[in-house]
């Protein structure tokens, strides 16, 4: 059973080990190098943990997740009570946007996409792939960029192999098990949490218990790299972990940098 309400809720405090700084880094070494763009889209962009950021430093941002939840929590971070109403940063603005990665659409083109923390690896059939490299591109302004990461298929392996995982705090706790599927290249994460209620009585000890499953699909990355060819892009850039330098057989996280011609 799947609560993204629950999910939601303590997201953030699970994924606050998350290299978010590296992402940022990178995503502006990528503007430093192909372009400075003034709109950029975060494709699946949870809780808005780069989407603020890029809001800050100056950048209008379309944050577009498929979670109502996840949205609400972003929009409760920057302070923006109204549903898709966009709200100025300290130089930026944000707008959130509750769509399908597979269909996200805005009225305009806009100048970059970006998509991390191996948010593409959850579309787990090659056609949706497909459909998410054409909707950007189309999305995408001439000369605009595509930057994305994704795991590598051997880090999914990794995970089979180093799980169960525990995290056992005083207010949260959860059991998470995977199982893999070496063929299809899929992975399905099983986890339960127990989260303190905080409306019990004082020291009452109780907790509520509630379970997500997700599951993932490592792809060749000549695959990938062929299905952005074929909806049209340039291939910039392929690295890994946050390193200009080609991937190699223990490189865990993939990165993809494309551009949409300009003539």
């Amino acid at each position: 059973m799947r609560s993204y309400r629950e999910f939601a809720s303590v997201y953030d405090r699970l994924m606050e080990d998350m290299p978010y700084s590296d992402w940022m880094y990178f995503a502006r070494e990528c503007f430093d190098k192909y372009g400075i763009p003034e709109s950029v889209v975060d494709l699946g962009c949870g809780t808005g943990n780069i989407s603020i950021p890029l809001a800050k430093s100056g950048f209008q941002v379309f944050g577009i997740d498929l979670s109502a939840e996840m949205l609400a929590v972003a929009r409760s971070k920057w302070d923006d009570p109204a549903p898709g109403r966009g709200v100025r940063g300290e130089r930026g603005s944000i707008r959130w946007l509750q769509q399908d990665m597979r269909d996200w659409d805005l009225p305009h083109p806009v100048d970059a996409v970006i998509s991390f923390c191996d948010c593409l690896n959850y579309l787990t059939v090659k056609e949706d792939i497909v459909r998410t490299f054409k909707q950007t591109y189309a999305g995408l302004k001439p000369g605009g960029l595509f930057v994305f990461d994704v795991h590598a298929p051997r880090q999914l392996e990794r995970y089979a192999e180093e799980q169960p995982f525990v995290y056992d705090e005083k207010d949260v706790a959860y059991l998470w098990t995977s199982d893999y599927d070496p063929v299809g290249r899929v992975i399905r994460h099983d986890l339960t949490f127990f989260v303190r209620d905080e409306s019990s009585p004082p020291f009452s000890g109780l907790y509520r218990r509630f379970e997500e499953s997700h599951a993932q699909r490592a792809y060749d990355p000549d695959w990938l790299a062929a299905q952005l060819a074929a909806a049209g892009f340039e291939l910039l850039d392929r690295c890994a972990d946050f390193e200009w330098q080609p991937p190699n057989d223990n490189s865990e996280r993939l990165f993809f940098v494309a551009r949409k011609p300009r003539g």
